[in-house]
């Protein structure tokens, strides 16, 4: 998966459009993510001896299908390819958002 836990998305689809948030957890074998603050379900706890009964909300996972990566240096969002750079002699792979016939780097 091109996007990792710490990354800044914004939610393309859903109740949640447009929203913006950071990822806390990704799922790539369901290529599932969770967002903070997105996507809030509300679980209800039945009471159990001297505890009440109680709603717990928490964010549920969204299809990374539903979200792009939204750049922290600029604040452009789009898709997300790699690319091969020479530092110090060494190769390395980092990710690029490419946006209208631009790159820019992601970290």
């Amino acid at each position: 998966m091109k996007i990792k836990t710490g990354d800044n998305v914004r939610v393309l689809s859903g109740k949640d459009k447009g929203k913006q948030g950071k990822v806390l957890q990704v799922f790539p074998e369901l290529s599932r993510l969770v967002v903070d603050e997105v996507n809030m379900m509300t679980k209800h706890l039945r009471k159990q001896g001297d505890r009440p009964g109680q709603k717990i909300q928490f964010p549920a996972p969204l299809h990374i299908s539903n979200v792009q990566l939204v750049s922290s240096k600029s604040g452009i969002s789009g898709r997300v390819g790699y690319k091969m750079i020479e530092k110090d002699g060494a190769k390395t792979k980092i990710r690029v958002i490419r946006s209208k016939g631009q790159s820019e780097d992601i970290e």
